[in-house]
């Protein structure tokens, strides 16, 4: 039952295939009723009396004389094939308008009259795999008649073929001992790809024709837009020129087909409006002999301009007020025929003293231009230095760019080149100076790879940043800081969009530890002015110790050790604080009953300032002792020296000044050697 179904479908489809057909065949109608109204409106506008009117004869523009060779004007043939081509526009027009419109009725009878010209082939003894290959080669067919024309013969073919193999099958099938009722017959391969092209060329053209139909309307709308652009060019009273009439009828004719019940109606308005404007042109024609005088006065006025030229001294400015002259030459209209070539040849004459006077000039100025090759030649070899250079350093690419700009500033103010030679010598400059650019442009890209590394390592140097900015070793803290922005600004650019972002997140780091320690220190600095308090009190009791004259060696012991655990002042006192506190000691020393070599020692050891009874002692003392050491081989080097240079001078009063000096210096010297020597003696006693 299902085989039957189906083999009903396949015959339905059959029959509305051939439906399709007769419906196609019907689209394009033999003639179509045009609405009375419009059409006698139409009619009426067509039957408008209208006089022979002698065409209006245009007086052709001059040809305008060219820059290097002015074009002799053949004097008395301007006119005639203008008035020739006047009239057989318009009779040309008529004719046109008349045949189209006669062939209104009949456009869509030869809508595809060429598309019927193709081989007609006999397909009775095809088989049923070549007439599925027929079909599907319609399938990319566009001409729907040859297609209608094609599955006329191969449809029954094929269906006959079918209809053969479903009976026998069913003959076999019923042989087998089954029933009729029971038979579902399965179409093979070459029937479903027979029937999905036959389906896929039903729709193709069912797009087709409803396309076209879209497209008539399409095209009645643009008819009926020129129509009313026609009217109002019409309407204008002052309106005789032919040009935008004539385009309009040429964008008519470009239009293609519309709904045949329109077809009618539209010629005839137009060929009404068409009429009307060759009435209206008739009664301006008269007019144009007044502008042909007008014409002339305003063209003798270019005459005497063009004449005046050949006074200018600048040949330059002359030749372009002389081509704005032809221009408005050509552009003023026609003039009377009896003295157009008059007018046109004193222009003429004009014209050409101008343009000898610029052959003169130009053959002059080859030599200027030879000049000029010569010295665009250097120019293009001192560029081709440029094309090598190469360079990591950004100032240097800026510095090259700045000499190669000005090389063109050069060459742009030398001038033009000789013809055959310009081309050969431009490409090469510009060939290198583009060059340099580029191998500037890979710089710059090779660099941006290393502002890319160098972002890498300022973002190490951040985290190391955000790791210290906690700490409280302030001392140690701020040096590690310290080499961190070193290594910061060594490590060169970044990035110019994350440049401020990274600089903002380090500098927060440092500015976070930094402002820790500012706090920090503002309390050492209250701790501070107390020790100098403490300290003033220290030196008061030693000169109070001093003014008594009981003091001891104990005592004084006392005092530096009293001194040394006190701890630091104020920066800005720090000077002034020893400085009291020397001079008390030095004092109390004095006030002592001392002499000679003790004194010296305790001296000493007022100046080593209790090293041994502070603090980290040892380590103060082994600093102490190599200060002393390292001051001593200096003075000891200077020694040397100086009686080295004490060998050169010669016997004369000026060196003898020169050696008393340099004596008395080694003499100081070797007492503070001695004096160091002391001290580093009691230094290491300790």
């Amino acid at each position: 039952m299902s085989e039957e179904k189906s083999m009903q479908s396949g015959d339905q489809n059959i029959e509305n295939s051939n439906a399709d057909k007769n419906t196609e065949n019907l689209e394009t109608p033999q003639t179509e009723s045009v609405s009375e109204t419009v059409e006698n409106k139409a009619v009426e506008e067509v039957v408008t009396p209208v006089e022979e009117v002698k065409p209006e004869v245009d007086v052709p523009q001059e040809a305008t004389v060219e820059e290097t060779t002015p074009v002799e004007e053949a004097p008395g043939q301007a006119e005639e094939p203008v008035i020739a081509e006047t009239e057989e526009a318009h009779a040309s027009d008529v004719a046109v308008t008349s045949e189209e419109a006669e062939d209104v009725d009949t456009e869509e009878e030869h809508d595809h009259d060429d598309e019927e010209d193709h081989q007609v082939i006999d397909y009775s003894n095809h088989t049923r795999e070549q007439l599925t290959e027929v079909i599907e080669e319609l399938t990319s067919e566009n001409n729907f008649k040859k297609i209608d024309a094609i599955l006329a013969q191969i449809e029954p073919l094929f269906q006959e073929t079918e209809d053969a193999a479903r009976q026998e099958a069913l003959d076999k099938f019923i042989a087998d001992g089954g029933e009729e009722a029971d038979f579902e017959y399965r179409h093979d391969r070459l029937y479903n790809r027979f029937d999905a092209s036959l389906r896929l060329i039903k729709d193709k053209k069912h797009t087709y024709y409803k396309e076209r139909e879209a497209n008539k309307e399409k095209n009645l709308q643009k008819k009926t837009e020129l129509l009313d652009k026609l009217r109002e060019l019409v309407d204008e009273e002052a309106t005789t020129s032919l040009n935008p009439i004539k385009e309009i009828q040429e964008e008519w004719k470009k239009v293609g087909q519309v709904p045949n019940q329109h077809n009618r109606t539209l010629w005839a308005n137009y060929n009404a409006l068409i009429d009307r404007f060759y009435n209206n042109r008739h009664i301006l024609f008269e007019l144009k002999e007044l502008d042909r005088k007008k014409n002339q006065e305003a063209k003798t006025e270019l005459c005497v301009k063009a004449e005046a030229l050949d006074q200018m001294d600048n040949l330059k400015d002359a030749i372009i007020q002389l081509n704005e002259f032809h221009e408005e030459y050509k552009n003023i209209g026609p003039v009377p025929k009896e003295v157009q070539e008059e007018l046109w040849q004193r222009f003429k004459a004009a014209s050409d003293k101008v343009y000898h006077k610029r052959k003169e000039y130009l053959d002059s100025l080859k030599g200027e231009l030879n000049e000029n090759l010569e010295k665009k030649k250097v120019l293009a070899a001192e560029l081709k230095a440029f094309t090598e250079f190469d360079s990591d350093r950004i100032n240097k690419w800026n510095a090259k760019t700045k000499e190669i700009l000005a090389l063109q500033k050069k060459w742009d103010a030398i001038g033009g080149l000789p013809r055959e030679h310009a081309k050969e010598v431009n490409k090469i400059f510009w060939g290198d100076f583009k060059k340099f650019f580029s191998n500037k442009n890979d710089f710059f890209k090779k660099l941006e790879g290393m502002r890319q590394e160098n972002l890498e390592k300022k973002e190490a140097l951040i985290q190391k940043a955000i790791e210290l900015q906690e700490s409280t070793d302030w001392d140690s803290t701020a040096n590690k800081l310290k080499t961190l922005q070193q290594q910061w600004r060594d490590i060169g650019p970044v990035p110019e969009k994350v440049r401020n972002s990274i600089y903002e997140k380090f500098k927060a780091a440092c500015d976070a530890f930094f402002n820790n320690r500012r706090a920090n220190l503002s309390k050492a600095d209250s701790e501070y002015a107390e020790n100098l308090k403490k300290k003033e009190a220290i030196i008061q009791s030693i000169l109070d110790a001093a003014d008594k004259g009981t003091g001891s060696e104990k005592e004084m012991d006392e005092f530096l050790a009293m001194w040394q655990a006190v701890g630091f002042v104020p920066r800005g006192a720090m000077k002034s604080i020893e400085h009291k506190y020397s001079e008390a000691l030095a004092k109390y020393v004095k006030g002592l009953d001392v002499e000679g070599q003790e004194e010296e020692q305790l001296m000493i050891k007022v100046e080593l300032g209790g090293l041994q009874n502070g603090p980290n002692a040892d380590r103060k003392l082994n600093k102490k002792e190599g200060e002393l050491r390292r001051q001593i081989q200096e003075i000891e080097d200077n020694i040397s020296l100086w009686n080295n240079n004490l060998s050169f001078f010669a016997n004369s009063k000026t060196a003898d000044k020169l050696k008393a000096e340099f004596d008395e210096k080694i003499e100081k010297a070797k007492e503070e050697i001695d004096h160091l020597k002391k001290q580093l003696k009691m230094v290491r006693s300790m």
